[in-house]
């Protein structure tokens, strides 16, 4: 029943296709930070996770998990968090291991199906916040990440969690992977694994003689940078392991609360087995909205974004 096909978004006509719609949010969308509180959360296998918060005293929360190699500074994440704060609500926004401005400790990092890490940010935000409700909202990875986890935790929620938003998420990260791999994607592919390359030669500095990186420079791909690292990192056989254990397609028919995910029919980064259509049509809480642009973390309109007001609908209804 709640999957829906006749989207409310319409992009501006000078920004047309998935991935204009994709980069330049990315490269030129500045906006001033609404979350300030600084804090360190200390983890129990002696990592840490370091949150911001808006304000630590309003009856409703929101807590908002970025992508792959962003961080809670991102453009959209604080966007999505001056639209909330603008309607009563408290953010508290997070960065995954190793994506703020200090490494983890661990040898280990972050990856897609981290939930335990979610999990913790929730019950520290539940001991130490006011609020009477909690929502959860996550981008891509980050998306995934919220989805499993309120699949794997079904019924059984915290009893603050109230509603979630979920953008851009790639439900199959396999599939995802393979789409990303292709050579129209060449230029995001690179980009993370640029990124990914410079934590790994860190993380060497800080654990010599922990990792083997010959020959890190020839990685091209998702498959095998996971293959290489991200799967025996944490504790999967491959990256096939990793991104069958890890997506959240699996888990969506055990979401027990209103969940809405929206992913852009022209999501470069999406391929098909990312749109969990029939899930939606058997779910009498889980929404599937599919707008025929956006692009990937997109969603720009004339004078703001729409993912925002979208988010702000869903929960407010």
């Amino acid at each position: 029943m709640p999957l829906i096909t006749e989207s409310s978004y319409r992009p501006p006509l000078w920004l047309p296709g998935g991935h204009a719609q994709t980069i330049f949010p990315a490269l030129f969308r500045k906006i001033v930070p609404v979350t300030c509180l600084r804090e360190r959360l200390e983890l129990d296998d002696g990592d840490f996770l370091d949150l911001e918060w808006s304000g630590r005293n309003r009856p409703k929360l929101a807590i908002l998990s970025h992508g792959l190699e962003g961080h809670l500074h991102g453009g959209y994440i604080q966007g999505m968090a001056a639209a909330l704060v603008k309607i009563g609500y408290d953010v508290l926004a997070w960065n995954f291991r190793g994506c703020g401005d200090e490494p983890n400790r661990l040898l280990s990092f972050y990856h897609s199906g981290a939930t335990h890490d979610l999990a913790a940010v929730i019950d520290h935000a539940e001991k130490s916040h006011p609020a009477k409700s909690i929502d959860l909202i996550g981008f891509s990875l980050g998306g995934n990440m919220t989805l499993k986890y309120l699949g794997e935790c079904g019924t059984g929620l915290p009893g603050k969690i109230r509603r979630s938003v979920a953008f851009s998420v790639p439900c199959d990260l396999a599939d995802s992977s393979d789409k990303l791999s292709s050579f129209a994607n060449r230029l995001y592919m690179d980009r993370f694994l640029r990124s990914l390359r410079k934590k790994l030669q860190v993380k060497n500095q800080a654990h010599p003689g922990k990792l083997n990186l010959d020959g890190l420079e020839m990685i091209r791909s998702f498959q095998q940078f996971d293959d290489r690292f991200t799967a025996p990192l944490h504790g999967f056989k491959d990256a096939n392991d990793y991104w069958t254990r890890s997506s959240c397609r699996q888990f969506i028919p055990a979401i027990s609360i209103p969940t809405l995910l929206v992913n852009a029919a022209n999501d470069p980064f999406l391929g098909t087995k990312c749109y969990p259509r029939e899930e939606a049509e058997n779910s009498e809480s889980f929404y599937f909205e599919i707008p025929k642009t956006g692009g990937h973390v997109g969603f720009p309109e004339t004078g703001g974004y729409w993912s925002e007001r979208r988010a702000v609908e869903f929960l407010s209804t």
